[in-house]
């Protein structure tokens, strides 16, 4: 009982913003074990790293870390291990698709449980964004931050 559940699981990847443009979002569900779903209610996950991929004609995300489950005995899960993602065949189909083009990729955007308790992920095709458009962002950033001081 040391710890305390979260009341509402809802984390961004804001490295993601940062350096992609997002042109396509999509909410998918994961297929997750007992003690996945467990951490992630306890907010011990992180997605700086993670992205995802097809592997036949199934999209899994990959390098998404699920911290262990304290509690969980020999039952724990590997904290890295890749995870199927579910969405319906037309939005894989779509997205697969889209992948052949150059400079494309899927990222997880933002992970969340919804009201139905079931953990949600929500991946955008992204496109990587060049130095300068970091620049740009930074500039846009600084403008509306000292716009909100002026106030």
């Amino acid at each position: 009982m040391g710890e305390k559940i979260a009341k509402k699981v809802d984390v961004t990847n804001k490295k993601a913003g940062f350096e992609f443009f997002f042109l396509e979002k999509f909410s998918a569900g994961m297929v997750l074990t007992g003690t996945e779903i467990k951490s992630i209610r306890l907010n011990k996950f992180s997605m700086v790293d993670a992205y995802c991929y097809f592997d036949r004609d199934e999209l899994y995300v990959k390098n998404l870390n699920i911290s262990k489950y304290e509690q969980g005995t020999h039952y724990n899960h590997d904290p890295l291990r890749d995870r199927k993602l579910l969405l319906k065949k037309k939005e894989l189909k779509k997205l697969s698709n889209k992948l052949t083009d150059k400079g494309l990729t899927v990222i997880p955007t933002r992970l969340f449980i919804n009201d139905g308790g079931l953990a949600k992920l929500d991946i955008a095709l992204a496109k990587g964004k060049k130095l300068y458009d970091k620049r740009d962002s930074i500039k846009e950033r600084d403008v509306s931050r000292e716009r909100m001081r002026d106030e």
